[in-house]
């Protein structure tokens, strides 16, 4: 089982770091490389308890689809989206993120286990954790140009 995490530094307070991190639109704007879209479920706006949202996009020259849930929520501290069908034996992406005096620290944590056993965990070490975490890295620096550029703004 592969892991992957990251941990950023964001200038501006968590529930607006939390908010953009669920905002559909932003993801879909973040991962605009990969021609990526919300198809079905919550295909806009911000994404709650509960709810689930199906992605499509292509990747290795496929044209794969996630379909997603989110399944806890802990605003604005935590929350848990865990894959429900899609190209992954399994794939659970968790978002943290506590209050620094500087705004808001942002960890995300995937596990993940490709399909096909030895195989999958073979293409895992090879090059997927490093390109899953290439397109984590995307939309990490989307949400943080946001929360920072809104956060020069007064609510």
């Amino acid at each position: 089982m592969g892991r992957i995490r990251t941990e950023t530094l964001i200038a501006a307070p968590p529930e607006r770091v939390f908010d953009a991190a669920r905002d559909i639109d932003l993801h879909v704007r973040s991962q605009e490389g990969s021609r990526e879209r919300a198809v079905a479920g919550v295909t806009q706006g911000l994404i709650g308890p509960g709810e689930e949202v199906t992605f499509e996009a292509r990747h290795f020259g496929l044209r794969l689809q996630h379909h997603a849930r989110m399944v806890e929520f802990d605003r604005p501290r935590r929350f848990v989206d865990a894959m429900v069908r899609g190209a992954f034996a399994s794939f659970v992406h968790e978002h943290l993120f506590e209050a620094t005096p500087e705004g808001t620290r942002m960890i995300d944590t995937i596990d993940l286990r490709a399909p096909l056993g030895p195989l999958g965990r073979l293409a895992e070490w090879l090059f997927l954790d490093r390109y899953l975490l290439r397109l984590l890295r995307g939309r990490v620096e989307g949400i943080k140009a946001v929360c920072e550029r809104t956060a020069e703004r007064p609510d």
